[in-house]
Parts: structure tokens; C-alpha cells; sequence
């Protein structure tokens, strides 16, 4: 079982550096949770493969500093797409 484990790890790594991923994204990819995400980078990818680790982790922290960004973008789309959709219905 532990095989499985640390080859999920390795490919959870390897798919963020890869795609740009988000945490998000890769535990919705993976059919994991998004706590599972982070234990595998940060501790059991750290253990297999560090500098694999290391480059998964820099597009983590990326993503992380970038996400009130992406929220703001999502939060103007939903009140946009609201307004829109009201004026249809008049």
C-alpha cells in the first residue's frame, strides 16, 4: 500500500510543476482531498524526491500569493454574469 502512496505523491508533483496547478485543482484531478494535496508535497514528496518537492512547492506558493487575485476575478464574473442575467429577464 505504501508503493501506491509515494507514487501518488511523486505524480501529484510532477502534474502541479507541469499544469501550473493549484491545490484545488489537483486534489479535484486526483480524486483527493485538498489536505492530502498538501501532506503529499510538503511531507511525503519531501521524503521521496526533495527537489521534486521543491519545484511543486515554489508553484504552490506562487498560486498561494496569487489567490486573492483569483477570487476578486471570480467574485466581479459572478456579480457581472448576475447583472447581465437581469436585465435578460426585464
Amino acid at each position: 500500500m505504501k508503493g501506491i502512496v509515494e507514487e501518488r505523491a511523486v505524480e501529484l508533483g510532477e502534474y502541479i510543476i507541469e499544469s501550473r496547478a493549484t491545490v484545488r485543482s489537483a486534489a479535484k484531478k486526483f480524486g483527493i482531498s485538498k489536505s492530502t494535496v498538501h501532506k503529499d508535497i510538503t511531507e511525503r514528496l519531501k521524503r521521496i524526491n526533495p527537489s521534486l518537492a521543491k519545484e511543486a512547492r515554489k508553484v504552490l506558493d506562487v498560486n498561494k500569493s496569487e489567490r486573492h487575485i483569483r477570487g476578486g476575478m471570480a467574485t466581479r464574473e459572478k456579480y457581472r454574469n448576475m447583472a447581465h442575467d437581469s436585465v435578460k429577464h426585464r
